[in-house]
């Protein structure tokens, strides 16, 4: 397991079983020193049970960023119940950690299984990671972005911006 991953289930797990957050490690890898957006996924038999994160950095490290967004996947996505501790044997994660958001000025310039996207129409925003099953397709993903943002699909007003993601398992 990827130590990114590794850090994501460590932190659900000991919050779910002891409701206590986890310190970063000690002796960080490079990576998580860093300082980027992290997506953290909660999988259950193959269907999605939790997904929190953020497309810009809010914390000081990777490190950080994930420990925080794995707990709010497991707890505090609006979608899903919080996970419970019968539930963690039988959970997948995956980590996202994203690239600096770039604008762009016309969806040729987009493609739902390399980049994800981000809409912004004043204070809504919408995100969607790429390579995700099922979103084929730029209007699809510009789609789901905007529904997710709630802004109108028809809506054509509104701000781009595409990002690459570094997935872990």
């Amino acid at each position: 397991m990827h130590p990114l991953v590794s850090l994501a289930k460590r932190a659900v797990e000991e919050y779910v079983r002891h409701g206590h957050v986890i310190d970063p490690p000690e002796d960080p890898t490079p990576q998580m020193r860093e300082k980027a957006g992290v997506f953290v996924s909660l999988k259950k038999d193959g269907q999605l049970r939790g997904c929190i994160g953020t497309f810009a950095p809010t914390t000081a490290s990777v490190a950080e960023e994930i420990i925080k967004n794995a707990i709010a996947a497991a707890t505090q996505d609006p979608r899903f119940a919080p996970v419970e501790e019968e539930e963690l044997e039988s959970i997948t994660y995956s980590v996202d950690v994203l690239s600096e958001p770039e604008p762009v000025t016309d969806p040729k310039e987009l493609d739902p299984k390399l980049y994800g996207v981000i809409v912004v129409k004043g204070l809504q925003k919408g995100l969607l990671l790429p390579d995700l099953e099922g979103v084929d397709t730029v209007d699809e993903q510009l789609r789901i972005a905007k529904m997710k943002a709630g802004i109108s699909p028809l809506d054509e007003e509104c701000e781009i911006y595409r990002f690459r993601v570094k997935r872990y398992h």
